[in-house]
């Protein structure tokens, strides 16, 4: 375990205690019990309303609107000239294989269709 030292105003560091004590534990492990339940909380998913699931719905189709489209060599431009990076760990072998046939496919048809545009 690691060794924290916190400088707290009076009022709080009281409250601390007070707590503490109505809880009957120390004050360390009410402070680590709170700190752990605010930690958490920041990882926790929280429901969201139909309404804020259909705003964010539109918002994105806009965000695609204003996006626009790409030519394959547009994508292809901006993809050589981006900086590479190690896969993340989910990513496998068989993952990045699919992914780059999916891409292979996609050059043959804009190659077959030369005025094809791509979603970005």
């Amino acid at each position: 375990m690691s060794r924290l030292t916190l400088r707290l105003p009076e009022t709080l560091h009281r409250q601390l205690e007070t707590l503490a004590q109505t809880e009957e534990t120390s004050l360390n492990q009410f402070i680590v019990y709170a700190l752990t339940r605010q930690v958490t909380l920041a990882y926790t998913i929280q429901p969201l309303s139909d309404r804020a699931i259909a705003e964010q719905k539109a918002s994105f189709t806009t965000l695609l609107q204003d996006l626009g489209q790409a030519s394959f060599a547009e994508i292809e431009q901006v993809m050589a000239a981006r900086e590479k990076a190690e896969p993340e760990d989910g990513l496998t072998p068989e993952v990045i294989q699919a992914i780059t046939s999916r891409i292979v496919a996609q050059r043959h048809e804009a190659t077959h269709k030369p005025n094809q545009r791509i979603r970005a």
